[in-house]
């Protein structure tokens, strides 16, 4: 298949011999999302162009991203970083850009990543002087579950859940990323029988079952995320006021030389401070991607307490290298982590509950190795990207086939 993916915000360059999408508020799993599926897309035999936002001045124009898949610089906006909450009024030149690009030259199907993706997607795909194209939309976050939770803290356009309601509505087919957003769906209003669900892949050769670094008396937790307050990075620091004789490794947020200078790294040293644990964690700042796996190994556990989470990458990639997870019961974690299988799933926001957990795994080495194969074993064989990648192919051709279906 000819493939458009549509990724307005986070480029999958970023991911590629880049940082690991973990430099900036805007960067994420997204980007890591996007083009691992990409890739794997082209190994299988399919063409595919990824259109993201020139957000820098003198981008070439095309950029080969692996084989069989280009990376395309959209010029909408002034040619600069800006905040994915603030791009919205630049979509409809997004739209436009791709409307210009599929009229003479359509896909088989665009794939839109994030709302505001869907947007320009779909106004590219009904527009009157091209073929239609079907859209398959991944939202990737949920602007109700957002709200629900951020209430006040919630930047994003006050449109927002109005217009994924729209597209929902609009898109051939929706991919949720876990079970929990399906129900979320269905309160939107998006029709059941346009829903399905294809989850995020882990890279098996990056990450995979190593030994680990050996350490002194001291056991090691990790936490790898993207420092904004919702992560609850600091429901991790907190914890750590209950377990002694443990160290807590922080990787995220900007490079290691520039952490000072950061407010979520000041808010966080702070509350280190107030728990009296400063002294047992580490900041370590943005990590390479392939500096990821042997954080994680390194790791008797590996912590990830967000409020909510639509996927969470990082559970999976610790079980792919064989390490446990205490990670919050919230949104894709429901569908990865098995509950005293590959992990302990806890509630948000508690620091006391995730101590517990911690506590309890750290006391029995031999509970703890078995989940960690258990974790390696399940990694392996729901959550390859080959097999991520060809179930997303199975819903193109769904969603091909549907628009071509007489009105």
């Amino acid at each position: 298949m000819r493939i458009a993916m549509v990724s307005e915000h986070a480029s999958p360059l970023a991911a590629r011999g880049g940082p690991a999408g973990l430099g900036g508020a805007d960067g994420g799993g997204q980007n890591v999302f996007v083009a691992e599926l990409a890739a794997a897309l082209g190994r299988q035999g399919h063409y595919v162009t990824v259109y993201t936002r020139r957000d820098a001045p003198g981008r070439p124009g095309r950029v080969r991203l692996a084989p069989g898949v280009t990376v395309e610089h959209v010029p909408a906006g002034p040619p600069e970083r800006i905040a994915k909450d603030d791009l919205l009024p630049w979509m409809h030149d997004f739209g436009r850009y791709l409307e210009d690009r599929w009229a003479a030259d359509p896909p088989d199907v665009a794939h839109a990543h994030f709302w505001m993706s869907g947007l320009a997607a779909i106004q590219a795909a009904q527009a009157p002087a091209a073929r239609r194209v079907p859209v398959v939309q991944t939202y990737h976050a949920l602007g109700t579950v957002k709200r629900r939770h951020q209430r006040d803290r919630d930047t994003s356009p006050a449109s927002r859940v109005r217009l994924e309601r729209a597209i929902g509505r609009a898109a051939d087919t929706v991919i949720a990323t876990c079970s929990d957003e399906v129900g979320e769906l269905a309160a939107m209003g998006v029709p059941g029988d346009r829903v399905r669900v294809v989850p995020c892949g882990v890279d098996l050769d990056l990450f995979s079952p190593a030994a680990g670094v050996p350490r002194g008396g001291r056991h090691r937790l990790a936490v790898l995320s993207r420092l904004v307050e919702r992560k609850g990075v600091d429901t991790a620091i907190r914890a750590l006021a209950h377990l002694p004789d443990t160290e807590l490794a922080v990787a995220g947020g900007p490079p290691r030389g520039d952490l000072a200078g950061d407010p979520e790294i000041r808010r966080l040293r702070a509350v280190a401070r107030d728990a009296g644990v400063a002294g047992r964690v580490e900041f370590l700042g943005r990590l390479g991607r392939d500096e990821v796996p042997a954080l994680l190994r390194s790791a008797s556990l590996v912590l990830t307490l967000p409020w909510y989470e639509p996927f969470g990458m990082v559970p999976l990639e610790a079980m792919a290298c064989g390490v446990p997870v205490v990670a919050s019961a919230v949104g894709g974690h429901l569908d990865t982590v098995v509950d005293g299988v590959t992990g302990t799933l806890v509630r948000p926001r508690d620091p006391e509950g995730a101590a517990r957990a911690v506590r309890a795994l750290l006391g029995d080495p031999d509970a703890r190795a078995a989940m960690g194969l258990a974790a390696a074993g399940r990694a392996r064989e729901h959550y390859s990207w080959a097999r991520v990648a060809a179930a997303t192919t199975e819903v193109y051709q769904h969603a091909a086939a549907l628009s071509e279906v007489p009105a």
